[in-house]
This record gives structure tokens, sequence and C-alpha cells, in this order.
């Protein structure tokens, strides 16, 4: 199954998605990458999703990628003597040490780090943001005392945000360790570290992973922006994942923010994902909103490499809707001339380096000779994922004997894995190029296609060839 468009689709596994039918269903209605998110389950069921996908992936004969995603710190208030109070706008708030249940003055926050970190004039967000207090005054790691700047109803264990303060720890809870442990003994290809702050927290992850998996960095806390280029230097991909975003900091910055590190991880060579409530109102409706329509489009125009579903088909009532309805809207903007005078738009100079110049000269000849596909010899995957950064208006072929980096690779845009031995010399490199151009669907006897490789062949960062090659019915026949 080859996909026709070249931004990727990523689908959250849950309740709604938990079957082999289902998620085979969801691969076939466009999902190319499954994200499986431990807030919601345990290291024991982690194991038997990756089987459910590792299993379609042996029947479809196609890399499907597996993103864990790490559920990160979750910060709570404790609880109240009646479950809930109401607290006033203009009103005083204490948070404090006292395990005693809360009353409409007062709350006990289990979270010592915080009441150390707090600082006068930080704000503190309860509830996804529903309710605002600003600390007044603090007793160092005792209590804060806060000023209630918006009221309303507050609960038992509702999160917490802290969108003025950095705080002074790991990224990785304890369950986080564990779960990531299962992961590289399971065999994931992508880990998604949440709440993210510094680029220590990345580095921590990959001390863990140590190869056998790539860290994905989850932009949604306002302290990372202020490190962000230091952050997708270090990580291998980072995630846009808006509703944190939008409750830390103004909800008018967000889409500005989202363009900026679109475009900063185009630059990089990096690949994005923009996430959160993308088609939201089809948790419970088969159709969605026109601004969500218009919402994925944006994201799809500004060239990420892929967008991504959560509730929608994790737990909503129309999982292979969602996906079917997200793949047209970017087969659509794929189609659109504008999307290409955009992309052009953004083209970033390549670096100085044999592999940028050797990718941006494939993507130059595609372009000028209309060739549609363009063959990358990889090992590592990064020649495939070089030239993807050009945004050629072709599809990369990524030809790899490593099974794990077509998987990984599957992410970035406009890339088609196929596993295949390495070549063993310029002939083979060639042939085998231009019959798996055939294989795939994407090209035909009498069409051209760039050929780009390393030689000696099998040496990885040795990106040094690009050749032209014609297909002939020679190929044709062999595929």
């Amino acid at each position: 199954m080859t996909r026709s468009r070249r931004t990727k689709i990523v689908a959250t596994l849950g309740p709604a998605s938990s079957t082999p039918e289902t998620i085979r269903r969801l691969h076939e209605a466009g999902a190319d990458v499954f994200r499986i998110n431990m807030s919601h389950l345990q290291r024991e069921g982690l194991r038997e999703r990756v089987a459910m996908i590792r299993a379609i992936e042996e029947d479809v004969r196609r890399p499907i990628p597996i993103l864990v995603d790490l559920q990160g710190p979750k910060l709570r208030i404790g609880t109240f003597a009646g479950d809930k109070v109401e607290i006033d706008t203009g009103g005083d708030f204490t948070l404090d040490d006292d395990t005693a249940p809360g009353d409409a003055t007062r709350v006990h926050l289990p979270h010592p780090e915080i009441l150390s970190a707090l600082e006068p004039g930080h704000q503190i967000l309860i509830d996804d943001g529903k309710l605002r207090l600003v600390v007044e005054e603090v007793e160092t790691g005792r209590r804060a005392r806060t000023r209630v700047a918006v009221g309303g109803t507050i609960s038992n264990r509702k999160g917490v945000s802290l969108p003025d303060t950095p705080l002074p720890v790991s990224a990785m809870t304890p369950k986080d360790r564990s779960d990531l442990e299962a992961a590289m003994e399971i065999g994931v290809d992508w880990v998604a570290l949440s709440f993210v702050q510094r680029p220590e927290d990345v580095a921590e992850v990959k001390k863990v992973t140590r190869g056998r998996a790539l860290v994905l960095a989850k932009i949604e806390k306002p302290q990372a922006l202020s490190r962000l280029e230091e952050i997708m230097e270090i990580s291998d991909a980072i995630m846009v994942a808006r509703g944190d975003l939008g409750v830390e900091m103004p909800l008018e910055r967000v889409p500005g923010l989202q363009k900026r590190m679109t475009r900063m991880a185009r630059r990089l060579g990096k690949p994005v994902i923009v996430a959160t409530q993308m088609l939201e109102s089809m948790i419970g409706a088969p159709v969605p909103t026109r601004a969500e329509v218009s919402d994925v489009a944006t994201a799809v125009y500004e060239g990420a490499d892929a967008v991504m579903l959560s509730a929608e088909s994790a737990a909503g009532q129309f999982p292979m809707e969602s996906v079917a309805t997200m793949n047209r809207i970017a087969e659509e903007v794929e189609q659109d001339s504008l999307y290409w005078t955009i992309l052009a738009a953004q083209q970033a100079e390549p670096e100085a380096t044999g592999s940028d110049a050797i990718a941006h000269a494939a993507h130059r000849i595609a372009n000028t000779l209309g060739i549609n596909v363009i063959c990358a010899w990889t090992s590592s995957g990064a020649t495939a994922l070089r030239i993807a950064r050009e945004r050629p208006n072709a599809t990369v072929i990524a030809l790899t004997p490593n099974r794990d980096t077509a998987r990984r690779t599957t992410l970035a845009w406009g890339v088609h894995p196929v596993v295949t031995r390495d070549a063993y010399d310029v002939d083979d490199m060639t042939f085998r190029a231009c019959k798996f151009a055939v294989r795939t669907g994407l090209a035909k006897v009498g069409e051209r296609v760039v050929v780009v490789a390393g030689v000696p062949f099998g040496t990885p960062g040795a990106t040094n060839m690009v050749r032209i090659a014609f297909i002939t019915q020679e190929h044709a026949d062999a595929a």
C-alpha cells in the first residue's frame, strides 16, 4: 500500500481502537504511525498493543512505526472535604503541605518541589486553566498564599499548570522509567517525552534508549520555548502539543508558535508533528467542523511532517472516519499549486556538508526534470531525512537493509521506506532502485528516477553520489 500523499498521519490507539481488526482498518484508512499513550495504559498492556501492530505490519508487508508517549509528571492538588468547593474571584486561597482535606480557603498541594519553586507574581492554573491563581506570598516548602484571579468550582485532584515556574524536577517519573524500559524491551521505534522544559530532559531519556529508539520532544511548556533550538538540536523530532501549550500561555500565541516550530524543525531536518484537537468534534460526530478542516489544512500547508489524532481515534465514536477525513484533507491540500509555492518559499539553504549538497542537488534535479521519485539508499535514515527536508515534488523511496530505519523514517514527510539488502555495486544500486520504483507503483517504464547513495556501500554518512536512471521493461519484469 503506497500513499499518494507526503504528509503522514499519526493515530492514537485506545478503547475505541484496541483490536487487531480496528487497527488494521485505521491503517487502511490512512494511519501511517500508531501512538500508544502511556497516560492511559500500564506496561502490561503495551506488549499486547505492540504485538497487534507488528502482526499487521507483517501481513501488509509495510513498515508501521510505533510511537510510545510517556505520561510525564502529572501535578495535581489534593482533595476537599465535600469533594468540591466554590472559590470566589478576588479572594484568597492557599496551597500548602497540610494533608487535611481542603475547603474554600485552602487545599493540600502534594508537590513540595512546587512550593519550593513558586515566587510572588507566578501564576498557578488549575483544571486546564479554568481557575487562575496569582501567588502573593510564599513560605518556602510550606505554603503559598494566592489571590484568585479567575474563580469557580474546584474539585478533587484537578491538574495544576505552572506557566511561570521552572520546576527542578525530571521530565521522567518512576512510571515513565518503567514504561520506557518496557518499550525498549519490546522494540518500539519512537519515544515521546512529555512536559520537556530543557535539553537535559531529552538527554536523560536518550541515556536509557541508547539508540534503540528515536526520541521526540513534546513542546507543551512555556519554559521549553526559551531553549527551543537547544531542545530541537538534541531531539530526533518534536511535537507541537497545542493542548497544554494553549493552557499555559495565551491561546492567540499558539498559531504563531506552531508556524515557528514547524519552520525551525524543517530547517534543522527534524520531523515535526502537529497535535491536539485537530478534529475534536469527530469524537462524537461523523463529520468535522469547517474550522477543524482549516486547522488540519493549515498544518499541511506549513509543511508539517505529520498531523495527529488523539481522542478522535482512541476513544471517539468514529475512529475510521476521523483518519479517512484527515487523509482526504492532506491529499486535497497537496494537490493545490499554492501548497508547493508555500513550501518553496520556506526553503532553507543547505548546510555546508556533502550530504546536504547531494540532497539539495537531488531535489533540484527532480524538480527541474519533473521526476516523481527519488530513491535514497540509506543505512541510518539520515540521507532520506535530508532529502525530505528539501520538500521535493517527488516521493522519497528510502531503500535500507535496516528494518528499524525503515520504521523510523516512515514518520518523515514524503518518505516511503522499503526494506531490502544493501547494494553491492553501482549497477546493482541503479537496477534495484528502478525495480522498487516500479513495484511501489510510484513510477513506470519510460520514466526516470533520481538515485542517491554513498560509496563505499553500507557506510553510514557516506552519501556522495546522485544519478539519473531510466526505467526499462527489464526493471518492470523484475518488479
